[in-house]
């Protein structure tokens, strides 16, 4: 099977991030005192080494404060170590090729941890990044400990700063995520029952055939209409979306009376996608609104509910190197085409091989296609920035104040716009980080400009390039364990609705293991048909296992309802 690779839609504008001014304010704030302190004492050769614990300010801000203060923990221990690695090779060899194979295992290595942990954007580029640039920078051992000293105070102030909101809304992360799946209900409901207005004008215009005629265009209908509710890209946005809240909701921490509240309305959320004709979206709507700021969470019925999450919870959580296996192929492709971008700058007598290299490292996405998106991406959006950079130096060159100030600026800028699309954002990233080389010394622009879109043009054909020589057969795999736990979900629920009384809390949680499964079957069936060589996929299978575990989603709604009409 061969991937597509568009071109159309690539650089299309999505909407803004409900948050996207809480990591561009968090990194100015976490990046402005170090810088400015660097500046008032005349070292701002040092910043480098502060940027690397500033810039973990940019990851986690989706998860509850708790789920944070540990992710940005690990974020930052992440950070200093391949930061440790890149300057500890960095003193100790000058040879650019050794250098160059260092800064592509390591971001091999970072790649598949940032995936396997599922840390989120912008997930392993920063990381590479930084460990890429310091192997390039001029080093002694004596050095390491006093660099690493520093990256680490940054690190601590930008811990702070990410976890400072949650003295004035402590639950703010658990509100959106559940506001979102309310919403994302709500617009399933719209459109479906949108789609059964629709099928009911179909139905009697053609009243006048046949009692025959008319029952096989009924069963049709129904049949067409249970696949429309079944698969649509609504649907699959809301399932992802109930699963995202439950995920937040059950990181949480302690589960306070507020985090039982917004799990009753992500219940709610859930028995609207198994009941949508039953369901008034304008009510899961004002829900949605209520959300908004620290006012009460709104009162949901059906407490009872609640109680597959305590099973839920006493489960054993999955270990997260159990995905490293599955990445292996991505890990590959990530070693192999940062190295070669590497190799082919140096033989190009380029002086910043780590710019093609990190070019290449951002690529690697879920499969070809979206790794191709991301390409077009990356090299749009740096051509773009390399011209913003042409018409700020000037400004930069005014003083070292001015160069902080404008960093600063970009780096407010990209994470604004990076959320809309990666294009986008790089129109910031790129001038922010030519004028971060000038930290060390005036550069000349020139020269700077001239690297920067040779190191561009180079990672991204020859990343690209070895992405294709790689292929990724896992993905096939990925979705046959898919199908296999979408099934036995079924199956287990299926029983339990054969049962009597089933064990309290038992059938709401197996109806949000099946829905979870159905969730990464789909995330499954979307990466491997956008591979390269992959076999065929199993379709009828999956659009099988996928009405069929829908169907039992809402007999479970209304095997609930019926015992609450009964009790």
């Amino acid at each position: 099977m061969y991937a597509r690779l568009p071109l159309t839609g690539v650089l299309r504008l999505g909407r803004p991030s409900d948050i996207w001014f809480k990591p561009a304010l968090s990194v100015v704030v976490a990046v402005a005192p170090p810088n400015l302190t660097l500046l008032a004492l005349g070292r701002l050769d040092l910043a480098m080494y502060t940027m690397a614990g500033s810039l973990c300010a940019l990851y986690a801000h989706s998860r509850p404060y708790a789920a944070r203060a540990r992710a940005l923990a690990w974020v930052l221990l992440g950070m200093v170590t391949g930061l440790g690695v890149a300057l500890v090779a960095a003193s100790l060899t000058g040879s650019a090729v050794v250098l160059v194979t260092v800064g592509a295992l390591l971001a091999a290595v970072q790649k598949a941890l940032c995936d396997a942990t599922r840390i989120g954007p912008p997930g392993h580029v920063i990381l590479t990044f930084i460990s890429s640039a310091a192997l390039f920078a001029p080093q002694t051992l004596a050095q390491v400990p006093g660099h690493l000293a520093l990256a680490l105070a940054a690190g601590a102030w930008a811990w702070l700063v990410c976890m400072a909101p949650g003295l004035l809304r402590p639950h703010g992360p658990e509100r959106r995520a559940t506001a979102h799946a309310l919403l994302a209900a709500a617009a399933y409901v719209e459109s479906r029952n949108a789609h059964a207005g629709l099928a009911e004008v179909s139905r009697s215009a053609h009243a006048g055939r046949t009692e025959e005629s008319r029952g096989a265009h009924a069963g049709r209908t129904e049949e067409s209409r249970s696949a429309h509710s079944d698969l649509t890209p609504e649907s699959r946005t809301a399932h992802t979306a109930v699963q995202a809240a439950w995920h937040t909701l059950l990181s949480g921490g302690a589960r306070s009376e507020t985090r039982r509240a917004l799990e009753r309305l992500v219940v709610r959320a859930e028995i609207a996608l198994a009941a949508p004709a039953d369901t008034d979206p304008a009510r899961l709507r004002a829900w949605a609104r209520a959300l908004r700021g620290n006012g009460p969470v709104p009162k949901a019925p059906y407490d009872d509910e609640l109680l597959g999450v305590d099973l839920e919870l006493a489960l054993p959580a999955h270990p997260w190197w159990r995905a490293l296996g599955p990445l292996a192929p991505i890990a590959v492709r990530t070693a192999l085409g940062c190295a070669l971008a590497g190799y082919t700058s140096l033989a190009l007598g380029v002086g910043r091989p780590y710019w093609a290299l990190v070019t290449a490292a951002s690529l690697y996405q879920a499969n070809i296609t979206l790794t191709w998106s991301r390409g077009v991406q990356r090299v749009v959006g740096n051509l773009v920035g390399v011209l913003v950079f042409a018409a700020v130096v000037p400004l930069a060159h005014l003083g070292a104040a001015a160069l902080v100030l404008c960093c600063l600026a970009f780096n407010f800028g990209a994470e604004a716009l990076i959320a809309r699309n990666y294009w986008l954002g790089s129109i910031c990233v790129t001038p922010m980080a030519l004028l971060i080389t000038e930290f060390a010394g005036y550069q000349e622009p020139g020269r700077l400009i001239t690297e920067r879109l040779v190191d561009t043009l180079v990672g991204a054909v020859v990343g690209f390039l070895a992405a294709v020589a790689v292929t990724n057969r896992r993905a096939g795999d990925r979705v046959e364990r898919a199908l296999a736990a979408v099934e036995g979900a079924r199956e287990r629920t299926a029983r339990l609705l054969a049962e009597p009384r089933p064990a309290p809390g038992a059938l709401n949680h197996a109806r949000r293991v099946l829905a979870a499964a159905l969730v990464d079957l789909r995330a499954g069936v979307e990466a491997a048909s956008g591979e390269w060589w992959q076999r065929a996929l199993p379709q009828e299978r999956v659009v099988h296992a996928e009405r069929n575990g829908h169907r039992t989603l809402a007999a479970t709604v209304r095997h609930h309802r019926a015992e609450g009409a009964d009790a």
